[in-house]
């Protein structure tokens, strides 16, 4: 009992470590909440006003207050392991329907724009863009798979290589 109770302190710590690090890398490259907070708000100003996405984030998107401050959770998760979103982002997508690479490539475009006017240096805007390129090419990933199973992903994939 005495050893699992150790492995369970070292794992925690290990975790501490690890967000910590992290945490400091990122103040390093002046990301903090307040970026963050400035780059959510002008980018969902930046979704709102497009053609493409605007209205499925209208149509999806009750009270936006909430919807930001949830968003700046999120990215703040993600780039300073803050550990303050919790949630599940792809049942999110899923629900919507319809989505697809062109609405996943139109919010990177209107993303690295958002980037490009707001972050304080290349080296924290590409924390960001790789980011966002995961969590996009995992969402899209996830909606072909529920909408078409593995055989539809891999299809998608062999077009691409074509």
């Amino acid at each position: 009992m005495h050893l699992k109770k150790v492995e369970t302190m070292t794992e925690a710590s290990y975790a501490e470590r690890a967000r910590a690090k992290k945490m400091a890398q990122a103040h390093a490259l002046e990301i903090d909440d307040a970026l963050i907070s400035d780059l959510v708000e002008t980018f969902y100003r930046a979704i709102r006003d497009d053609a493409l996405l605007g209205p499925i984030f209208e149509a999806h998107v009750t009270d936006w207050p909430p919807h930001l401050a949830r968003m700046e959770d999120f990215w703040a998760s993600v780039t300073l392991e803050s550990g303050r979103f919790r949630g599940n982002p792809m049942l999110k997508h899923i629900a919507i329907g319809g989505l697809d690479d062109r609405h996943f490539n139109r919010w990177l475009v209107l993303w690295n724009r958002t980037l490009d006017s707001i972050a304080p240096n290349d080296a924290a805007a590409q924390v960001f863009r790789e980011a966002a390129e995961r969590i996009a090419g995992s969402l899209l990933t996830g909606i072909k798979v529920q909408r078409d199973g593995l055989a539809g992903v891999s299809r998608a994939k062999e077009k691409q290589s074509c």
